[in-house]
C-alpha cells in the first residue's frame, strides 16, 4: 500500500511567498513544469541578482483583483504553448500549500490570459508526492464562494472611477464581456447599453438620450461603440447624440460610417495612396464583362458593400461564374464590389489591432482547407506574427485616414507588397487576444483614460462632478 496523498483533476492551493491566498489549479501530469498566469512581467536587478516582478489575477474572469508579486529569477525557458507558439517564459521557485502539505516547486510565468485555470500543477511537482484521480476534484478540500470572497476582500478595488457605456447588441459576446471586465478591473463602472433599447429627444434646449423604461442617460463620461452592421444607421445616430451631450465616443459616428461604406472607404484609400487590391464597381449588368476584365479576370472576389466577418464575400473561380454571381446580385438591387484575387497569399491575411494610432497587436489568419476567407468566424486559424515596418505604417495610416481610434486593419501580402483589404471599426478581441496573449480590452480602457485626462491632478469623472455639484446646491 502507498501512503501518497490523492489529488483530483482540480484543487485549491495557497502561495504564501507570492501573497496569493487561494488559486484554483488544474492538476496536469502531461505538463512537465507548473505554470501560473502572469501579466506585466518585468525582470530587474536586486542585490546583484536577477528578480522578476509580475501581476497575477488569481480568480478566473475577475481582473478587479490583481496581486503584485516578485521572486528571484531561476531561469528563462522556451516553452511551446497549446497552440504551438514558442515563447520565452521566466521561471521562479516558490512554496505551494495544498491541503496540509507545503513544498517548493518551479513555476513558469505565462503571459497568456486565455488559460481556463490560472495555474497548472505539472508532474515535477507531483512526482513522489501524489497519486492522481482524474475522475474526482478537490480531494484536498473545497473552498466555498463565501470563503473565497472573504480571502480576497482586502484586494478589491474601490469603484470610484469613470462611468462608461458599452453601446452594443449582445452582452454575452467575448469582446463585450472582456471590455466590461477590463473597465471594472480599472475601477470604472461599465454599463451595457443595447443599441435598440435607447431612444433620443431632439431639442435645442434639452436634448436627451433615454433608455427602456424612460431612464435618462446623462451620467456617462465615455461611450464605447460596438455596433453591428445591421444597426449602423441607428447606432451612429445615437453616437452623434452622445457627442452633442458632451460624452466622449471611442470611435465617432462619422468614422464608423466611413468604415462601413466599403466603396467610400476604398475611394478614400485610393485617393490617399493606400494600396488595395484592384477593385471595381458598376451599377448596370451591361458592364459586367468589362468589370471582370478590369480587375484582371477570374478568379476574383465579389463583396457585398456591407459584408462582415467574411459573410457576403464570394470567390468566383471562372469568368462565367463571376458573370452569373455579379448579375444575380445586381438583379436584386444589391451593391457589390468586384476585387482581384491575390493568389500568392495562399489563404492568409494579417489582422492588425490599431488603438490610438499604434499597432498594439497583430496576428496571421490562415483559411481552413478548401476555404479562401481567413476570418476566424469562417473557421480561420490565428497565430502570432511579426509584421514588417511597411505593414505597420499601412495599418496606422489606414486607421488614421478613417479617424478610428480603435480599428481592426486587415492586410494581405502580395507580390507587389502589402495591400489593405479593409478596416473594421468594431474588431473582435477573442482571436487576437488568444493568439497574442495581450490584454487588448485593457489598452482600450487606458486610451479612454488618457483622452479624458483621467487620474491627472484633481480630475473627477462626470458622475463624481455631478454628485459634488448636487451636494453644494443642497
Amino acid at each position: 500500500m502507498t501512503d501518497l496523498s490523492v489529488l483530483g483533476s482540480e484543487e485549491w492551493c495557497q502561495l504564501d511567498e507570492l501573497g496569493i491566498p487561494a488559486v484554483k489549479v488544474r492538476v496536469d501530469s502531461g505538463a512537465k513544469t507548473s505554470s501560473i498566469q502572469a501579466n506585466k512581467i518585468k525582470i530587474f536587478n536586486k542585490d546583484l541578482e536577477e528578480w522578476v516582478r509580475f501581476e497575477v489575477n488569481p480568480i478566473q474572469d475577475n481582473r478587479g483583483i490583481s496581486i503584485l508579486c516578485q521572486a528571484k529569477l531561476i531561469d528563462v525557458r522556451s516553452v511551446k504553448s497549446s497552440v504551438g507558439i514558442s515563447e520565452e517564459r521566466p521561471v521562479i521557485k516558490t512554496k505551494v500549500k495544498i491541503g496540509g502539505d507545503t513544498f517548493e516547486i518551479e513555476v513558469t510565468l505565462a503571459n497568456r490570459d486565455s488559460m481556463e485555470y490560472r495555474m497548472i500543477l505539472g508532474r515535477e511537482a507531483l512526482n513522489g508526492r501524489y497519486l492522481i484521480d482524474s475522475s474526482r476534484g478537490f480531494c484536498q478540500g473545497e473552498l466555498s464562494l463565501e470563503h473565497l470572497k472573504e480571502l480576497y476582500l482586502p484586494f478589491g478595488r474601490e469603484k470610484n472611477g469613470l462611468t462608461l457605456g458599452l453601446l452594443a447588441s449582445n452582452p454575452n459576446l467575448y469582446s463585450n464581456k472582456r471590455i466590461i471586465e477590463a473597465g471594472e478591473a480599472r475601477g470604472h463602472e461599465v454599463v451595457f447599453l443595447n443599441v435598440e433599447n435607447a431612444y433620443m429627444k431632439l431639442d435645442a434646449g434639452s436634448p436627451e438620450i433615454r433608455y427602456r423604461g424612460g431612464n435618462i442617460l446623462d451620467k456617462f463620461d465615455a461611450v464605447i461603440p460596438r455596433i453591428k452592421p445591421s444597426v449602423t444607421f441607428y447606432g451612429c445616430a445615437l453616437l452623434r447624440q452622445f457627442d452633442n451631450l458632451g460624452v466622449y465616443c471611442l470611435n465617432s459616428s462619422d468614422a464608423i460610417s466611413k468604415s462601413r461604406d466599403k466603396l467610400y472607404a476604398s475611394q478614400l484609400f485610393s485617393k490617399n495612396d493606400i494600396h488595395i487590391p484592384i477593385t471595381g464597381f458598376a451599377k448596370s449588368p451591361m458592364d459586367t464583362k468589362d468589370l471582370i476584365r478590369m480587375v484582371n479576370g477570374a478568379p476574383l472576389i465579389i463583396k457585398l458593400l456591407e459584408s462582415t466577418k467574411g459573410m457576403g464575400v464570394v470567390l468566383a473561380e471562372t469568368n462565367k461564374a463571376a458573370e452569373s454571381v455579379i448579375n444575380a446580385f445586381k438583379s436584386v438591387q444589391t451593391n457589390i464590389l468586384v476585387q482581384e484575387f491575390i493568389k500568392e497569399a495562399n489563404g492568409q491575411d494579417i489582422r492588425c489591432l490599431v488603438v490610438n494610432g499604434k499597432v498594439v497587436a497583430s496576428m496571421q489568419r490562415q483559411a481552413q482547407k478548401g476555404e479562401f476567407r481567413a476570418n476566424i468566424h469562417q473557421g480561420g486559424k490565428a497565430s502570432l506574427i511579426k509584421i514588417t515596418s511597411e505593414e505597420r505604417k499601412l495599418a496606422i495610416k489606414s486607421a488614421k485616414m478613417l479617424n478610428l481610434h480603435v480599428a481592426g486593419v486587415d492586410i494581405i501580402r502580395s507580390n507587389r507588397g502589402p495591400l489593405l483589404l479593409e478596416v473594421n471599426s468594431s474588431p473582435g478581441l477573442e482571436g487576437i487576444e488568444n493568439a497574442t496573449g495581450l490584454d487588448i480590452a485593457n489598452v482600450m480602457i487606458e486610451t479612454i483614460e488618457r483622452k479624458l485626462n483621467y487620474g491627472v491632478g484633481n480630475n473627477k469623472s462626470k458622475s463624481q462632478k455631478k454628485h459634488v455639484e448636487s451636494q453644494k446646491s443642497a
